[in-house]
């Protein structure tokens, strides 16, 4: 009797465990066929996305911004323009090419020039007119006596007098001369940058300015017939700079 039941037990765990292992691999067949169906799902809507056009969104902008950028005209100046207006009036090309901020270092050299000029011209008549006075051996005139201090005459010989008016003469001379080629000289350099200035209002000079450094696999064969192809030593990996301008 003990026996016969024993036997019934063994018999009735091993009819469970062979129903839970039924009820796992029905599961587990299941659960692959909902993991395969999402996956193959998943895979179907990515190829989608990959093969559909890609959708191009406008930049919306307002009208007004828009009327605002149409209306706006670029100042463009004519070089012919701005180099006959900087001939005719010194500063004329540079109001013209609207560059009111070189206007001050312009009439600041013509100021100069003419300061200069002026100076040198007067001190070269003064000393031109003590010379020939000195020349003349007129002692007492006015043009000798205002430019010697008081009792120079007594101290230094006249000859020396005569030539030292005559040298200080002919420096004031050279002075105004070279006042005279520095005046010429910012009328030129006016003119020049007025047509220059001009002329280069419209070029155009691209922002787009920028260098890129990438990895790049290098071929060292230099069209050598005696190095087979799948050789590995004919490729080695560096860098390379690019430029874009």
């Amino acid at each position: 009797m003990m026996r016969k039941t024993y036997i019934y037990r063994i018999m009735s765990i091993l009819l469970l465990c062979l129903v839970q292992a039924a009820g796992i691999i029905v599961y587990g067949q299941e659960l692959s066929r909902a993991v395969a169906d999402s996956i193959t799902k998943e895979n179907s809507r990515k190829l989608q996305e990959l093969t559909q056009a890609p959708e191009l969104k406008a930049d919306t902008l307002s009208t007004d911004s828009l009327a605002r950028e149409l209306n706006r005209k670029q100042w463009v100046p004519n070089p012919t323009t701005a180099t006959w207006l900087a001939l005719v009036i010194p500063g004329g090309g540079q109001i013209y090419n609207r560059k009111y901020w070189k206007l001050p270092i312009i009439y600041g050299g013509f100021a100069g020039c003419a300061y200069a000029l002026t100076w040198n011209g007067k001190m070269y008549n003064d000393y031109q007119n003590a010379y020939v006075d000195a020349v003349n051996e007129n002692w007492d005139a006015s043009s000798i006596t205002d430019l010697l201090p008081p009792g120079y005459l007594d101290r230094v010989g006249k000859t020396q007098v005569t030539e030292t008016l005559r040298r200080r003469k002919d420096t004031y001379r050279r002075w105004r001369d070279l006042s005279i080629f520095a005046t010429i000289g910012v009328y030129l350099i006016s003119v020049i940058d007025a047509y220059v200035d001009a002329e280069l209002s419209n070029f155009d000079i691209t922002p787009d300015l920028s260098m890129k450094v990438e990895p790049t696999v290098i071929s060292n064969r230099l069209n050598n017939t005696f190095k087979t192809t799948n050789s590995l030593n004919d490729t080695s990996v560096g860098l390379q700079c690019s430029f874009r301008f």
